[in-house]
């Protein structure tokens, strides 16, 4: 099996693809890449981010619906509810554990040990008859 063949270009070569784009001797970045044999399809738009000529990239419309926007901000909006629920889940274990340790050290049990005897206690009991948490 063949190594697979890596081109390199020279900076002068770089810098003459952009400045004949520039001066819109291709309609488009395609083109130039076709004139000039270049493999890849971002390869010459690489170039133009790369020199600052941006302005000449093609540019992105889209269109949208009011009803794709009002759903967008809907879904959004969704998406940091449930980040901040997520947060309080977090900090609420956090606390747990924090409780859970200051009770094991004034009681003088180890945390782990604690945890081995009733987590499994806990988990058998039907849930009816678990201790609710806040």
């Amino acid at each position: 099996m063949r190594a697979k063949e890596h081109i390199r270009y020279s900076e002068a070569f770089k810098q003459q693809v952009v400045s004949e784009v520039a001066s819109g001797k291709y309609a488009g970045l395609a083109e130039a890449a076709r004139a000039y044999g270049i493999k890849g399809t971002m390869t010459v738009g690489a170039w133009l981010r790369r020199y600052g000529r941006t302005d000449l990239m093609p540019r992105r419309v889209t269109i949208t619906s009011m009803n794709e926007q009002d759903e967008k901000k809907a879904l959004k909006q969704r998406v940091r509810e449930l980040e901040r629920a997520l947060a309080d889940t977090h900090m609420k274990g956090l606390l747990g554990d924090a409780y859970l340790q200051i009770a094991c050290q004034r009681l003088g049990i180890d945390v782990s040990e604690f945890k081995k005897k009733h987590v499994t206690t806990l988990s058998a009991q039907p849930k009816s008859e678990q201790p609710s948490t806040p």
